[in-house]
C-alpha cells in the first residue's frame, strides 16, 4: 500500500498543528521519527497542514514527492458541532415519531435543578417530516412504504443542505430507508443523505436518530474541507495517499470520511490514546493513565493491561453519538484556558479558552485575558527566548499585566501569587478528571503510572500526580506531538454492527453464525475497496451483552466466536469488575454483534533514539515557588544522558514542551528516550 519512504501523521488542534514524520529513506538514520509543530489556521486548517508539511520537509531534508502516506487527525467535525456551524438539515422519520429527537431520554443530569437545561435538538420541528411506513422490531413490515410524493414536494420547498433518514426499526430491515433514499435522491440529486441503517444500525431510536442527524449535518462541512485538502495535494509533487483518523482510533479513506463524518468526532484525541497503548508495550508499563493537555482541553484515557478501552456510545456537547469511540474523558482545561474571578470572588480556570487566535497574552497576538499558559510564564517556568524551540518569543510583561489586572487586583494578591493560585485551581481540576476516570472503573490511581503529553501537560504532571497519590510520571519523547505519533502507527479500521436481540444460549447459534458470516462478507468487501492485501487483513469480533431485564449493555470482546461459554465467562468477569457483582445464574442476552475490519498498514522499524555526543550541564532560572523565588536547575532534554539524575525542583526543556519536576521527585532518561520521574520515598 505504501511505496514512497516518508509517512506523515498530522493532528490539527485548536492552537497548533502537530506533525510526526517517519523517515524510512535508506541511510544511517533510516526509521527515524521526528516532530514538527506549526500554528493552526482556523479559517482553513488545510493551509496550516500544508505549511507544516513544507516546513518539515525543509527542516528534515526530504522532498514532498517522498511522502507516500498522510494520516490526518482533525477537529473539523467536533468544532462544527461545538460552534453549531452545521448544515441546514431535514429529518425524515416514521410518521408519528417526528418528535423523538426532541423528547430525548427522560433523565436529568441536574437532579435538583428547578429549571433543567434541555438537551439540544439540531433540527427544528417544521424540518422533521413523517413518512407513511412502519416496521416491527423483528424487521417485518407492518405498514408498507406508502406514497412519498407529498414528502418530497415538501422537501423541495424546504431546500435543505442535508437530509437525515431514520425510520423505526431500520436496523433490523433497511429496505424502507433504501427505497426512500432512492426516491429522495432522484428528486434532490445534489443534497447529501445519511441513513440510520448505514451509520448506526443499532437499537434505541433516540440515539440512532441523534447519530444520523449529526452525520447528515456534518456531511457538507467535512466534504468542503476534504475538497480544499485534496485541492492542495499535488503541489510540488506532494501526492500521498490520505487517510483520516476516526473516533475508534482507526483510519478510514477520504470517501468513507465524506459519507460518515460522524466517525471523526474524536479524531484528534484518539491519536493520543493510540500512542499511550503503543508506549505501554515499549516501556513495559501495562497500566497507564494517559493525559493529553493541549491548548484548549485535557483528555484522559486509561490503558489497562496494554489496551485502551472502547465504548459503543459517546457524546459531543450532550448529543449522543452511537458509534464506537476510544473511551476518554475531556474537560475544558488547557494552556489557553482563561483565568478569571467570578462575581462571588471565586477563582476559575476554564472552560473558556483563548484558542489559537488571539491565544494567551504572552503570545503577543492580541490576547487580553490571562490564561494557564500566562500563569506558567509569570512563574518563570518558560524560557521566553526558547518557546517552541525559539520560534516564538514570549511577552512576559504583557502576561504579568493581564494576570495582575484580571486576577491579582480582584483577589488582592501579588501577581506571582495570583498565577500560583491559577495553577493550583487548574491542577485540582485535572486531578479530579483523572480520579473520576479511574474510580468509575473501580481502579486505584496508585496502581497506575501517569503518561503526560500535549504541549502543556509536562508543566502540571508531577503536581497532578501528587494530588492523586501516584508515584511515577512518564514524559515520552516529543510529548508535544504525541497524538500525531499515535496516528503514525495506526491501521485502517471499519466498524460494523448488527443489533440482534438473542438469548446467549445454544439455540441462538445458527442466527449468530449467519449474522457473523454476513458481516465477514461485508468486511471483505470494505477491505477490497480500500485496496488492503489479504495478508494485511484481520477481523475482531465483540458483542454487547446484558442480563435479562437490564436496560444497558457491556461491550465484551469475543475472539473465540462463536464459542458461547467463552463469551459468557468473559461477560460475568467484566460485569463483576465494573459493578462488583455477577449474577451467573441469570439469563444473558446478546443485544448487538460487532465486527472490526482491520487493514494493517506497513510499519517500518522505528530507529532507536540517538544519544547526544556531549553532556551539557544544566543551567538555572529563577522560578516562583510557594511564596518566593528560587533558583531551579534547567536541563535540555536533547542533551540528557542515561546517567543524568534530575533532582526536583527542576525544569526539563525541549523544543515543543516544558516539564516541571516537582520537589520530592527524581527523574532520569529511559533507554526508549522517555524521561521517567519517580516520587522519592
Amino acid at each position: 500500500m505504501e511505496t514512497r519512504p516518508v509517512r506523515i501523521a498530522v493532528d490539527i488542534g485548536g492552537t497548533f498543528t502537530d506533525l510526526q514524520i517517519l523517515d524510512a529513506r535508506p541511510g544511517a538514520q533510516a526509521g527515524r521519527v521526528v516532530a514538527w509543530k506549526t500554528p493552526t489556521t482556523p479559517a482553513d486548517p488545510s493551509e496550516g497542514l500544508m505549511t507544516g508539511v513544507r516546513e518539515a520537509a525543509e527542516r528534515f531534508g526530504f522532498a514532498l514527492a517522498d511522502v507516500g502516506l498522510l494520516l490526518h487527525g482533525t477537529t473539523i467535525a467536533t468544532n462544527a458541532v461545538l460552534e453549531r456551524k452545521l448544515a441546514r438539515g431535514v429529518l425524515l422519520t416514521t410518521a408519528g415519531f417526528e418528535d423523538v429527537l426532541e423528547i430525548t431520554r427522560h433523565f436529568r443530569r441536574d437532579v435538583y435543578g428547578l429549571a433543567p437545561d434541555p438537551l439540544p435538538c439540531l433540527i427544528e420541528r417544521d424540518m422533521r417530516l413523517g413518512v407513511p411506513e412502519r416496521l416491527r422490531a423483528d424487521g417485518s413490515v407492518e405498514t408498507p412504504l406508502g406514497d412519498v410524493s407529498t414528502v418530497i414536494a415538501r422537501l423541495k420547498e424546504l431546500q435543505p443542505e442535508a437530509i437525515a433518514i431514520g425510520l423505526l426499526h431500520a436496523y433490523a430491515n433497511p429496505a424502507h430507508e433504501l427505497a426512500l433514499r432512492d426516491a429522495v435522491r432522484a428528486a434532490l440529486p445534489d443534497v447529501p443523505i445519511s441513513l440510520s441503517s448505514e451509520i448506526s444500525p443499532e437499537i434505541r431510536e433516540y440515539e440512532r436518530l441523534s447519530t444520523t442527524v449529526l452525520n447528515a449535518l456534518l456531511m457538507p462541512v467535512v466534504q468542503r474541507y476534504l475538497a480544499r485538502l485534496e485541492a492542495r495535494v499535488g503541489e510540488g509533487g506532494f501526492a500521498p495517499r490520505i487517510f483520516l483518523v476516526q473516533s475508534n482510533g482507526g483510519m478510514c479513506s477520504l470517501k468513507r470520511a465524506a459519507e460518515q463524518p460522524a466517525r471523526l468526532l474524536l479524531s484528534g484525541p484518539s491519536g493520543g490514546a493510540l500512542a499511550a497503548e503503543r508506549l505501554s508495550r515499549r516501556l513495559a508499563r501495562p497500566n497507564l493513565v494517559a493525559v493529553d493537555m493541549g491548548g484548549t482541553s485535557f483528555d484522559v484515557s486509561v490503558v489497562q493491561d496494554h489496551r485502551i478501552g472502547l465504548v459503543t456510545q459517546g457524546e459531543v456537547d450532550r448529543l449522543p453519538v452511537r458509534l464506537p469511540m476510544v473511551e476518554m474523558r475531556t474537560i475544558g482545561a488547557g494552556g489557553g484556558s482563561i483565568a478569571a474571578v467570578d462575581a462571588s470572588g471565586r477563582l476559575t480556570a476554564g472552560p473558556r479558552s483563548a484558542g489559537a487566535r488571539p491565544g494567551p497574552v504572552c503570545y503577543g497576538r492580541g490576547g487580553t485575558q490571562p490564561t494557564v499558559t500566562d500563569a506558567n510564564a509569570v512563574l518563570g517556568r518558560f524560557d521566553p527566548d526558547f518557546f517552541l524551540g525559539g520560534a516564538m518569543a514570549l511577552e512576559l510583561d504583557a502576561a504579568r499585566a493581564a494576570m495582575a489586572e484580571h486576577v491579582g487586583v480582584p483577589l488582592n494578591l501579588p501577581v506571582e501569587e495570583a498565577a500560583e493560585g491559577v495553577m493550583r485551581v487548574t491542577n485540582v481540576n485535572l486531578a479530579a478528571a483523572v480520579r473520576l476516570s479511574l474510580f468509575e472503573k473501580g481502579l486505584d490511581p496508585r496502581d497506575f503510572a501517569l503518561l503526560s503529553f500535549g504541549g502543556a501537560g509536562g508543566l502540571h504532571a508531577t503536581e497532578v500526580a501528587d494530588e492523586l497519590g501516584m508515584t511515577e510520571v512518564i514524559f515520552p519523547r516529543e510529548p508535544g506531538t504525541l497524538s500525531a505519533y499515535g496516528i503514525l502507527f495506526s491501521d485502517l479500521v471499519q466498524d460494523m454492527a448488527r443489533s440482534r436481540l438473542l438469548p446467549a444460549e445454544p439455540a441462538s447459534l445458527p442466527e449468530i453464525e449467519a449474522t457473523l458470516a454476513a458481516m465477514r462478507a461485508e468486511a471483505v468487501a470494505r477491505l477490497d475497496a480500500d485496496g488492503v492485501p489479504e495478508e494485511m487483513r484481520a477481523t475482531e469480533i465483540s458483542a454487547d451483552l446484558r442480563y435479562h431485564g437490564q436496560a444497558f449493555e457491556l461491550l465484551v470482546p469475543w475472539p473465540e466466536a462463536p464459542d458461547l461459554p467463552a463469551l459468557l465467562t468473559r461477560f460475568h468477569a467484566e460485569h463483576r469488575a465494573r459493578f462488583s457483582y455477577a449474577a451467573e445464574e441469570e439469563k444473558v442476552e446478546i443485544v448487538t454483534l460487532r465486527m472490526a475490519a482491520i487493514g494493517r498498514l506497513p510499519k517500518p522499524a522505528e530507529a532507536a533514539p540517538i544519544p547526544p555526543a556531549t553532556r551539557m550541564p544544566p543551567g538555572t532560572r529563577q522560578v516562583w515557588q510557594q511564596g518566593g523565588a528560587a533558583s531551579w536547575p534547567v536541563w535540555r532534554r536533547e542533551a540528557l544522558h542515561a546517567e543524568d539524575v534530575i533532582e526536583g525542583p527542576a525544569i526539563v526543556e525541549e523544543a515543543f514542551a516544558t516539564h516541571v519536576i516537582s520537589p520530592g521527585w527524581r527523574a532520569g532518561l529511559d533507554p526508549e528516550g522517555a524521561v521517567i520521574a519517580r516520587k522519592i520515598p
